[in-house]
């Protein structure tokens, strides 16, 4: 059951700040670890094009806000409050329905992230079926892109950076901080991808799971910092001024973070692993339903043979919960 809306539409673009879900370095490391959980018959594939697929990880958000696409912005999110509704099934089914039924003013508000995500996900299963080589990577890292953002629950609700609760600046520090500081520990290896009978079922089952968290990590920061001074909460420069990054958002203070890190009890690598597994899922799902093409087709065969030895390297390490082989862009050193 969605919550009802509390607030009009116009506070949405109060104060929104430049954020990444899952930031760099969480976005590629989804990508690069789904290629490692695919069947064998995916895997080669992927693994040859794996640096394209990690780097790409982060293309969506490069064009929302390095391109300034106006477009593109939607596709990350869905506040779930604008729509007012007790049950998906009085939604749009789809992206072309959404946009015959609500104005572009609205979807712009409300976002399209699951509509956006059932898209894509219908193309790459189309580009699957031509054997389209590069659409098939290009479509694939997009894809896991939308799918991290649907993992992460500030992208669900209005409340997306804390701004009605004065918790502002604590989606880059969910999504992006935390990672950073303690992702090196969390578990990469999600298991073998499954298929997926209902698309656009599971597609929404995922939204509402992250929506129901984003109250609870919003109201642990609000009991540890309350009553807190700011020099026990952020970074502070010499001048006792707040650190901010590249994007204008506030450095919290190791203690503090490893603090709420504790505090979340694992919420954060849980999503993370979420993200793997369903990028995984919707990938091997596109090709099951394109009627399993033989990818090995698309590769000169030389290159799958030179790429075999780290293969077998990488993978080992995967089996083992770690990733290697890539260095994301740190956003909060």
């Amino acid at each position: 059951m969605f919550r009802k809306p509390f607030l009009f539409f116009a506070i949405f673009f109060v104060s929104i700040s430049i954020v990444f879900a899952w930031g760099s370095w969480g976005h590629q490391h989804i990508n690069h670890a789904a290629v490692f959980a695919l069947p064998a018959d995916m895997r080669s594939f992927f693994y040859n094009h794996i640096d394209f697929i990690t780097e790409e990880a982060v293309a969506p958000d490069l064009r929302k806000y390095s391109l300034s696409d106006r477009t593109e912005s939607p596709r990350h999110y869905i506040n779930l409050e604008v729509f007012a509704v007790k049950n998906m099934d009085s939604l749009p089914a789809d992206l072309q329905q959404l946009k015959m039924k609500f104005p572009d003013s609205t979807i712009q508000k409300a976002g399209s992230l699951p509509w956006y995500i059932l898209f894509v996900q219908d193309r790459l299963t189309k580009a699957f079926k031509a054997k389209r080589k590069s659409e098939i990577i290009f479509l694939a890292a997009n894809l896991a892109h939308y799918i991290g953002d649907a993992t992460m629950p500030l992208h669900t609700t209005l409340n997306h950076d804390g701004q009605l609760t004065n918790q502002k600046g604590i989606h880059a520090f969910f999504e992006g901080q935390l990672p950073e500081l303690f992702g090196e520990e969390y578990n990469m290896n999600t298991g073998s991808a499954e298929y997926i009978n209902d698309i656009t079922k599971e597609t929404w089952k995922l939204i509402q799971s992250s929506f129901e968290k984003a109250d609870t990590l919003l109201a642990i920061d609000r009991k540890l910092s309350q009553a807190l001074p700011k020099e026990k909460i952020y970074k502070l420069d010499s001048g006792g001024n707040i650190i901010k990054t590249k994007f204008n958002d506030p450095v919290h203070g190791y203690e503090y973070a490893k603090k709420y890190h504790e505090a979340l009890n694992g919420m954060v690598e849980r999503q993370i692993r979420q993200a793997i597994r369903m990028t995984a899922n919707f990938w091997y799902t596109a090709w099951v339903n394109a009627g399993k093409p033989n990818l090995k087709e698309l590769d000169p065969e030389l290159l799958t043979k030179r790429n075999e030895e780290n293969f077998y390297k990488d993978y080992k390490l995967w089996q083992q919960g770690k990733i290697s082989g890539f260095r994301p862009e740190k956003e909060f050193e």
